[in-house]
């Protein structure tokens, strides 16, 4: 009889920590969705997106100018 009571506990016990473990993932899932989020990123840190993007494009412009020009 104790038995029976014994494997309905720990069943229960281990339910709750599937459910447990099945929450934390979803909240991992929408931390790591919203931190990688590139849209969000951008807006937040423009100043700084639009600095590397005209870096970049001078460095590319300069690097074609020098291989279409000869010296």
């Amino acid at each position: 009889m104790t038995e029976g009571i014994l494997v309905d506990v720990l069943e229960k016990r281990a339910a709750d920590e599937r459910l447990q473990l099945h929450n934390s993932v979803a909240e991992l899932r929408q931390s790591v969705h919203e931190r990688l989020d590139v849209k969000r990123n951008v807006r937040n840190h423009l100043g700084a997106a639009a600095g590397i993007l005209a870096i970049l494009g001078l460095a590319l412009g300069y690097t074609l100018t020098g291989i279409f020009t000869s010296d």
